[in-house]
């Protein structure tokens, strides 16, 4: 056998027929090569190489619906190349660095192009630890003086409505909405947890909106109903909610006054208003209850205590549609043309924006004046000397 096996031709075994080794190496390198072909000419001749798998294509421009580059960078909108590494944006300028600067500056008043103070006036102001905070002043200057906007007089005598947007600075696109589309008549209400709320404060008030920062405060049905971490809480301490209300209303400055976010339970308790209405009084601020609850007591109990304070009339968004929101506007009309003056709070909701907008074009025509809420004040405190 061996002797057979030895003397076999090269290639045959010893029965004399061919034995055949397939190159194994080759045959695998030709697979592989194939394969990476037949996926090469996939990608270049098939439209869709991901053969309807999810993705998301999005066309990067120089705006974003009407927003500039400089405008990302006054925000704080990042940009991302398609590597996913930073792209700078392009720096504020020196007009908005300087507005987040504390020097001194006059009173209030509407500048060229209509916009208003956006630096906090040192006469009116106090830096303790949670910022700058809003004061009135030793001869008795109040912030809510000096940073209201002027009311044009038309010099016809017309029922007056005032509307407080609350929410800005949560959302940016909402935020730039309402900033871009309402008329500078309308309130803004920042909200205390917003992000960047100096910049967002620098916008406002160079359109020339009147501020108010909104204060959290608890709800009937706290915990499962949390407004934040700062929220005023009637089983908390006076020196904590001194110290709440210190860190929200340090997140920005130059606004005329605060309004509550949520707070049913909190504004129904006159032993818990009592440290957060005496602070407000020392600070020379404005009040408003934005008349979501109808159990708040903290309107009548500012005004007993010399307390400028008001209390919207209705919500226009309580249920967020086209119909019921131009179904408000219309009552809150009739509600000023019969008292004289209408105070209305809102939402910075995309819909909200819209209806308002277009409700507030023809307003004048139809013998109403849109103000500042600090303006509503004037009116009603004028309509009640006048009583």
């Amino acid at each position: 056998m061996a002797g057979d096996d030895l003397t076999a031709p090269l290639g045959l075994n010893k029965k004399g027929r061919f034995r055949f080794r397939p190159p194994l190496g080759l045959i695998g390198v030709a697979i592989v090569a194939l394969l990476v072909a037949v996926f090469v000419g996939w990608i270049v001749v098939v439209d869709d190489p991901l053969g309807g798998e999810p993705h998301t294509v999005i066309a990067l421009e120089r705006t974003i619906d009407g927003v500039s580059a400089r405008d990302m960078a006054v925000v704080g909108i990042q940009n991302k190349g398609a590597d996913g590494s930073q792209v700078a944006a392009l720096p504020a300028s020196p007009e908005d660095l300087k507005n987040l600067a504390p020097p001194v500056s006059d009173a209030a008043e509407l500048g060229p192009a209509g916009g208003l103070s956006t630096i906090p006036d040192g006469r009116v102001s106090e830096d303790v630890r949670h910022g700058v905070l809003p004061v009135k002043s030793a001869d008795g200057l109040r912030p809510l003086d000096v940073y209201a906007r002027p009311v044009a007089n038309s010099g016809v005598p017309m029922p007056q409505i005032a509307i407080i947007v609350g929410g800005l600075g949560l959302s940016q696109t909402g935020s730039l909405k309402a900033i871009e589309s309402l008329p500078a008549d309308v309130t803004f209400g920042i909200a205390p947890y917003g992000n960047s709320l100096d910049l967002w404060k620098s916008r406002v008030r160079r359109q020339g909106h009147e501020m108010v920062i909104q204060v959290p405060m608890e709800p009937f049905d706290f915990p499962d109903n949390d407004p934040g971490p700062h929220t005023l809480l009637t089983s908390l301490p006076e020196a904590t909610i001194r110290d709440r209300l210190h860190w929200v209303l340090g997140r920005t400055t130059n606004y005329v006054g605060v309004m509550n976010f949520m707070g049913a339970r909190f504004m129904s308790s006159p032993d818990a208003m009592a440290p957060f209405l005496n602070e407000i009084k020392n600070r020379g601020l404005l009040l408003v209850d934005d008349g979501s609850s109808s159990r708040s007591l903290v309107s009548g109990q500012a005004r007993n205590q010399g307390i400028p304070a008001l209390r919207a009339d209705l919500v226009l968004d309580v249920t967020p549609e086209r119909n019921e929101i131009d179904a408000r506007l219309l009552q809150l009309e009739a509600i000023a043309r019969a008292k004289g003056t209408a105070i209305a709070s809102a939402s910075a909701l995309p819909i909200t924006i819209d209806r308002l907008a277009e409700w507030a074009k023809d307003l004048e025509e139809r013998g109403l004046q849109l103000v500042p809420v600090s303006a509503a004040l004037n009116s009603q405190l004028n309509s009640t000397q006048g009583q």
